[in-house]
């Protein structure tokens, strides 16, 4: 064998030598780079554990599976309620004749309800406690606003309230129209024990205190 070939021999050799080496090393690195992933994702997995410690399974645990929360259902009937009672129809043609007490401030009493008690609201017994002023209003809205303000007021736990209806200076031959219906009107609500014509401190001839039922108090 010639000396050249011999050099060129030991020339390959030493590539295949180099070339096993790379090999070798990106074996190595990839090996190293697969354990380094390796070791990251394991601790992804046990952060919770690193931070908050180990956690031990409740004994006899069932797995709860969780359903979306139903849709908060709406008060269908507390509504209509709403829109009954806003709406309600108290007649303008209720005769209240034969229940208003024959004096001249012309007060009623439910029946069972003494005539003391007619007699300790006119004496300003009871102290009073809101107020309605349906002045300006037309007969409609002025029938709205008593049956609303009447209700609200007995839901709330008030006993003692005060309605001014005024005293018709204003209307055509100045007759005090929204009094006699105001008296119609209160005399149908059933909260309504008694009123009786307000003292001249507090509206006189223009308004009426009303006692009402004794009510739970609640907030709305």
């Amino acid at each position: 064998m010639s000396q050249a070939f011999r050099h060129q021999g030991l020339h390959a050799l030493g590539g295949i030598a180099k070339e096993l080496k790379a090999q070798r090393e990106r074996k190595e690195a990839q090996e190293k780079a697969r354990k380094a992933a390796e070791a990251a994702a394991e601790r992804e997995r046990n952060l919770f554990v690193h931070f908050i410690g180990a956690v031990t399974p409740l004994p006899h645990a069932d797995r709860v599976q969780f359903q979306q929360e139903p849709p908060t259902p709406k008060r269908l009937q507390h509504e209509l309620d709403e829109a009954r009672v806003l709406h309600e129809a108290m007649s303008d043609e209720f005769d209240v004749s034969t229940l208003l007490d024959v004096d001249d401030q012309m007060s009623f009493r439910r029946p069972g309800i003494g005539l003391d008690v007619t007699q300790k609201l006119r004496a300003g017994h009871w102290s009073i406690q809101r107020q309605l002023d349906l002045h300006g209003l037309r007969s409609d809205e002025a029938r709205e606003a008593l049956g609303q303000f009447i209700r609200l007021s007995h839901r709330t736990g008030l006993r003692c309230v005060r309605v001014v209806h005024g005293k018709g200076l204003g209307s055509p031959g100045k007759t005090p129209v929204l009094k006699a219906k105001v008296q119609r009107w209160l005399v149908q609500k059933k909260e309504v024990l008694a009123f009786v014509q307000a003292r001249p401190a507090d509206g006189g001839a223009g308004a009426l205190v009303v006692l009402l039922q004794p009510g739970k108090r609640k907030l709305y």
